[in-house]
């Protein structure tokens, strides 16, 4: 399992774990705890929804450890029920200097995809985030 290179305490809650992150990709593994299932007891969209914000980020900053990224802008498509254990993966599609494109998805236990989502992300300064001057609000 590998390092977020970031505190993330939602991400903790939720036990999303890092199986890849490198060269604009990323692989991450959820399996959705009681407390994450919605009334017809299948992965929440918001769980799965999160864990696909999470794929997507960690894949555009995989090669830029010294910025940090907020989302700009996220779509997803729910395909077919989420039942976990669920693995997301993510590519980053296009980089600018400070924008990143993204495609990602989830797949459950047999491996069918459930849940796609396209993305844009904006690369900060990692010291904006941790402390120093604010990032611009984006909402």
């Amino acid at each position: 399992m590998l390092n977020f290179r970031a505190n993330i305490p939602f991400v903790n809650l939720l036990g999303f774990t890092l199986h890849r992150m490198e060269n604009g990709e990323s692989e991450l593994h959820y399996t959705p705890k009681p407390e994450h299932l919605n009334s017809h007891g299948v992965a929440h969209g918001g769980a799965a929804m999160t864990l696909l914000d999470v794929a997507l980020s960690v894949a555009a900053r995989s090669d830029t450890p010294e910025h940090g990224i907020v989302t700009i802008e996220m779509k997803s498509t729910f395909m077919v029920p989420a039942k976990g254990p669920l693995v997301a993966k993510a590519r980053r599609i296009r980089r600018t200097r400070s924008m990143a494109f993204v495609e990602g998805w989830i797949y459950d236990a047999s491996g069918e995809m459930c849940t796609m989502a396209t993305g844009t992300f904006r690369y900060v300064e990692r010291k904006k985030l941790d402390g120093g001057t604010p990032p611009m609000a984006t909402d």
